[in-house]
């Protein structure tokens, strides 16, 4: 994706080989022949770079005023400040003042963009650094592990999304990696060198949703609150939890994520921003509307993709290896070797149904790893893993088939756990023999005898 980088100089022709100069090179450039033309146009949409001159004519502010002046509305934004009139001690100022740079005039085209380069690249690399600060390691990994067919369907789909300017919104369970799934989107995008914002909509009161989506030019300090759609100007904003948003802040963000044109708070001016914007939500989006949870309106809006994110226990066969995975991801963060899950450990994880889906496997895995930090002989086995695991979710249904088996007599009540156990088995690898058969122990055509001795049909 272009940068835009505003040139700021009150003489034309310097103004004009500028822009030519860094055109040349694939930027987007916007011109600006004093200070009030130059707020104007860093009020409506944040430039990814600063050109400015020092000493300018028939303007309010010299140069100096006007790097004040943004820094204190987007510190972030790289300025380059140039002059004909250059000494050691006005480059000085500048540098003190924030200014990434001073470049004297006339120069050379080469230092320009030699300059440009580095402004733009250390602004990137900060910008980074501020985004894994604030994850604190919540997202690890920027793949989707596993083979199932539901995953390479999702990495197929991501692949069509990615390049596309669509907005998306992304269903599935609390913990199956909604999240991971809109960064990847992110990074394969022509939006990659941009930011990846979070709204995180649970967090946002109706009393504040506006400053914090907005911004505002309300403080007594006169310091400004930069809102989270210019934050993620040229990037992507990220919805969490969509449907957590109170219902007053998402009828007004349905025209600001259509215009992508709003005004900050106490503001007079719009302010443009060019945001993707994915969505992602944990509960069912039809009964939201239906119960006022959501604007149809803006689901409409959020939703020209729709994608959704597979819980971990309709995708048993990745369990394994997303398992060992997250042994190889959390030794790295505890500082200690990886173990060796056993056979038995893995299998019943797979009979498990994990309702935190992947979110809760993982700390699972971290768990075990914190109480087994030297295993026998390196492996862990069935009595490694947490206690919940082992009863399971569904252990009220399976003491009533004990309790009606104790009427019985021994053949029947074999019978009867052998049918209700295969039952169970096929529903938990959906109808997946060979997965089945390899985690109960059998041959496969043993085991379609037994099913069929049994009456218990396979879906496949």
């Amino acid at each position: 994706m272009n940068e835009e980088i505003l040139v700021v100089d009150d003489e034309p022709d310097i103004r004009s080989l500028i822009s030519l100069t860094l055109e040349d090179e694939g930027y987007l450039t916007v011109q600006a022949a004093n200070a009030e033309e130059a707020r104007a146009v860093i009020t409506s949409r944040p430039p990814s770079c600063i050109i400015l001159d020092i000493w300018m004519r028939d303007s309010d502010m010299d140069g100096l005023e006007v790097l004040n002046w943004c820094q204190n509305l987007y510190p972030e934004v790289p300025v380059l400040m140039i002059s004909g009139h250059g000494n050691v001690e006005t480059a000085v100022q500048a540098i003190q003042n924030g200014a990434h740079d001073f470049i004297e005039k006339p120069f050379k085209a080469e230092r320009l963009l030699l300059t440009v380069r580095r402004a733009l690249q250390q602004s990137r690399l900060a910008r980074e650094n501020a985004e894994l600060r604030e994850q604190s390691g919540a997202v690890e990994q920027l793949s989707l592990v596993g083979q199932s067919a539901q995953i390479k369907q999702l990495r197929t789909t991501i692949e069509k999304v990615a390049n596309t300017a669509s907005r998306i919104l992304i269903a599935g369970p609390g913990g199956s990696g909604k999240e991971v799934v809109a960064r990847l989107i992110h990074t394969q995008s022509a939006r990659k060198d941009g930011p990846f914002v979070v709204a995180h909509c649970a967090r946002i009161s109706a009393e504040n949703a506006d400053t914090e989506l907005f911004g505002s030019e309300m403080l007594a300090s006169g310091r400004r609150i930069v809102g989270l759609f210019e934050q993620a100007h040229r990037g992507t904003l990220y919805f969490d939890e969509l449907c957590d948003l109170p219902l007053e802040t998402q009828s007004r963000l349905v025209r600001a994520v259509a215009e992508q044109t709003f005004r900050r708070v106490g503001g007079t001016d719009p302010v443009t921003t060019d945001v993707r914007i994915i969505s992602a939500s944990s509960q069912d989006l039809a009964a939201a509307i239906e119960n006022g949870n959501l604007k149809e309106d803006l689901y409409y809006r959020l939703g020209v993709v729709s994608m959704t994110v597979p819980g971990l226990a309709e995708r048993r066969e990745d369990i394994s290896q997303l398992a060992r995975h997250f042994v190889e991801e959390c030794a790295r963060k505890l500082g200690r070797p990886p173990i060796v899950l056993g056979d038995d450990l893995v299998n019943a994880m797979r009979s498990y149904d994990w309702p935190g889906s992947v979110r809760q496997l993982r700390n699972v895995i971290e768990t075990i790893l914190i109480l087994n930090e030297k295993p026998e002989n390196g492996v862990v086995g069935l009595d490694g893993l947490p206690a919940e695991l082992l009863s399971g979710p569904s252990e009220g249904g399976a003491n009533q088939i004990l309790q009606h088996s104790l009427s019985l007599p021994l053949r029947e009540a074999r019978e009867l756990f052998e049918r209700e156990y295969m039952h169970s088995q096929l529903q938990k690898f959906e109808g997946n023999i060979s997965q089945m058969a390899k985690f109960i122990g059998m041959e496969r055509s043993a085991l379609h005898r037994k099913l069929k001795s049994l009456k218990v049909e396979a879906d496949n």
